[in-house]
């Protein structure tokens, strides 16, 4: 594989990262691509755990920013290579996110020898984000060296209009099941309707008034919702099981534990009914009251706001790191066959993030 320029151009480099297709679990070719330029660098100490890079420098600076971000992207839909219409740059991972990874990966290596660099850097590219939890990068170092992720602040390259996106809300997602007994519906006294005993629950859902929460200036927005329901074997046969999917999205001042608690509170979930855990993670506190962070306001003008949905900066913040979001593109167009970034907004989260890391 030939390598790739990480002194290009960051919207030059955005093209090259999506012209090296990297669909989840398949992201060696693109993480060779970018090892040995990496390894060239001086003075800088690379790791390779499976497909995900860590490049670190270590120049005695008396704080250390994270730079990471996920070089996987969804299946390729006839959308590589790249390809260009005006002022927009189109292709798989255009958004998600390939451009933002051009804009840390353009940066670390143009600093990292830097006389100006204000921080010492670590880049982390890392693979399987867009699959299941169990094979994500950045998870598997949290696991197992997650001194690898140490720093004062981290950023991540997420698509957020080149906005900065501060911390982020958590999530749970939980089956209720009913069980009854089956029976003709012509004779329906000889069985038990399941779907007839989450009415209670479904009705408490449906009038739960969510939270609105501020947060260091960032608002966020809780939300409790049926994402799912499932039931019935037949139109003539009384369900003998019934499951709503429920996902409740809390605001980061509520510990994961504390959401777990006040979610089965709310359901209190009549005799009979299970309650299965899907899916459990924790949110994100903003960080931007961290004197490290002020900079990086700074450099954008001071613009920021909530992330609504979750993100990898939840395994920072686990970590004790402040951890933002931070790349070019409108998440609207992540995973979308049309996937889309305007050249301007890398250019501009490039050139913030220069600005930044080097203490102007």
């Amino acid at each position: 594989m030939a390598r790739v320029d990480i002194f290009a151009d960051p919207i030059e480099l955005t093209k090259k990262l999506i012209d090296v297709p990297s669909p989840s679990h398949h992201e060696q070719a693109l993480a060779d691509a970018l090892e040995a330029p990496l390894r060239d660098l001086p003075g800088v100490e690379v790791v390779r755990r499976g497909n995900t890079l860590v490049a670190r420098t270590h120049r005695g600076l008396p704080q250390r920013v994270v730079l990471a971000g996920h070089i996987d992207t969804v299946p390729i839909a006839d959308n590589v290579p790249h390809h260009m219409e005006g002022d927009v740059l189109w292709g798989c991972g255009a958004v998600d996110m390939k451009s933002g990874m051009a804009c840390y990966i353009h940066a670390f290596a143009a600093l990292c020898d830097a006389e100006d660099l204000a921080f010492d850097l670590t880049l982390i590219c890392y693979e399987a984000e867009e699959v299941a939890a169990q094979y994500n990068g950045l998870a598997l170092l949290e696991r197992d060296c997650p001194e690898l992720l140490a720093g004062d602040l981290a950023l991540l390259g997420e698509p957020s209009g080149a906005v900065i996106e501060a911390g982020c809300q958590g999530s749970i997602r939980v089956f209720v099941t009913a069980r009854g007994t089956r029976a003709h519906s012509a004779r329906a006294w000889l069985g038990h309707n399941a779907a007839h005993d989450l009415a209670g629950v479904l009705g408490r859902i449906a009038a739960y008034q969510p939270r609105t929460v501020t947060i260091a200036g960032c608002e966020y927005r809780e939300g409790l919702n049926v994402v799912g329901l499932s039931g019935g074997v037949a139109t003539n046969t009384i369900p003998d099981e019934a499951q709503l999917t429920v996902n409740f999205r809390f605001a980061p001042d509520r510990s994961l534990e504390e959401a777990k608690a006040h979610l089965e509170e709310l359901l209190a979930l009549e005799e009979g009914l299970e309650l299965t855990y899907d899916d459990a993670v924790g949110g994100a506190l903003p960080g931007l009251d961290d004197p490290v962070a002020q900079g990086l306001l700074a450099a954008v003008g001071g613009t920021y706001r909530a992330k609504f949905g979750w993100t990898d900066v939840a395994r920072f913040s686990n970590l004790g790191v402040p951890a933002v979001n931070f790349g070019p593109g409108d998440p609207g167009f992540a995973h979308k066959i049309d996937e889309q970034c305007p050249v301007a907004q890398i250019r501009d989260v490039a050139n913030a993030l220069t600005s930044y890391l080097k203490g102007d």
